[in-house]
């Protein structure tokens, strides 16, 4: 009877599995905002810090509730990080390679071009890497939550094909974090927009191309609808981690026992986020394509020539920013055996599963 009882809880989502116990019934109603720099319209990206407020609030019996709202004029999408480090607002939904220009040490928080793909940075993050940005997101008063990942991405969308590194120059191309650095270095005019902003600035002209997620939420801002030509694979970041961030001075008030919930929430929607996208990215493309996007990978000369430049500015980098270098060595040295080991396993699998499929499909 036991085993069953056990099995049975294992079972049941966070918020049939946490309860308050009963000497913590006593604990404060807290309402805490939370600022998303995502499109309301998103059922994945916004929804996610929904998720997160849903459990926590289930689990507590609503005594600690968290309101989403979108990106909006006291709270713009790129200005989460201050809205949350100044007290404005509790906590943050975000992608926090948008804050890069105010330290490149911002993007390890997401993702470096040709990095780690959604199951390393988890990997990453469990083996110290969640730490070390603690460390050094404390100077803002900030605490990092990993809260999603989009896995890895689409490389974008563009009105005319892309053949060789010419075409790349003089390009405007809307893109955020380090890959719209490593952009510029091949003569890309980059544009760092909101979401909500990337379907306005391609339909208008303002911009050449624009890079957002996948095809699940592409289609949903129509990206599809300006532009033919959609490239692949998305190297800027493999794996796209959000985090929640919290006000450090909130988190610390906040009782125990919320703590833990909201760390347990945080947890569930990081795996949420990248199953849902795995579920829904799929039909989404092949709807795109039945209606005459055009697929393309990226030629071989010009992700050589990305490569090489993103890891020159990643030594150049470190090379000045202390913080950067030191969360540098430790992720680069993962990297290094972290693909070691998924190219005997991982890759090695997938690449006998695939040339099987498609040797069957022959017969």
């Amino acid at each position: 009877m036991r085993r069953r009882s056990l099995i049975t809880a294992a079972g049941v989502g966070l918020a049939g599995t946490i309860a308050l116990p009963a000497a913590a019934q006593g604990l404060p109603k807290i309402e805490w905002r939370c600022a998303s720099s995502f499109p309301k319209e998103l059922d994945t990206i916004y929804f996610v810090a929904g998720f997160v407020a849903d459990r926590v609030a289930k689990a507590t019996g609503n005594r600690f509730r968290i309101h989403v709202t979108p990106a909006e004029p006291s709270v713009q999408a790129f200005g989460v990080l201050d809205a949350v480090s100044d007290g404005t607002v509790q906590c943050g939904h975000t992608a926090s390679l948008y804050f890069v220009d105010r330290d490149p040490a911002f993007a390890f928080d997401t993702g470096l071009p040709f990095g780690l793909n959604a199951r390393q940075q988890n990997a990453w993050m469990i083996g110290g890497g969640l730490d070390l940005l603690r460390n050094f997101m404390r100077s803002y008063d900030l605490v990092p939550f990993p809260a999603g990942n989009t896995g890895a991405q689409l490389g974008g969308w563009f009105n005319k094909e892309i053949n060789d590194l010419s075409d790349l120059r003089g390009l405007k191309f809307r893109i955020s974090g380090l890959g719209g650095s490593v952009l510029e270095r091949l003569g890309v005019e980059v544009e760092n927009l909101p979401g909500d902003a990337v379907y306005g600035a391609m339909k208008s002209g303002a911009v050449d191309g624009a890079k957002w997620i996948g095809p699940y939420d592409d289609e949903k801002l129509k990206l599809n609808t300006v532009a033919k030509y959609c490239y692949y694979p998305g190297w800027w970041e493999s794996g796209s981690q959000l985090s929640l961030i919290v006000n450090r001075s909130q988190w610390e008030r906040l009782p125990e026992p919320y703590q833990v919930v909201f760390t347990m929430a945080c947890a569930e929607a990081n795996a949420w986020l990248l199953g849902k996208y795995d579920v829904v990215n799929v039909p989404a493309l092949r709807r795109m394509v039945a209606t005459g996007t055009v697929i393309k990978p990226f030629p071989q000369e010009v992700m050589t020539a990305c490569y090489r430049a993103a890891y020159a500015l990643n030594d150049e980098i470190a090379s000045q920013h202390p913080t950067f270098a030191r969360l540098y060595a430790d992720w680069r040295r993962f990297r290094g055996d972290i693909y070691e080991w998924f190219r005997l396993s991982e890759l090695a699998l997938n690449d006998f599963v695939l040339a099987a499929t498609k040797e069957a499909e022959k017969r």
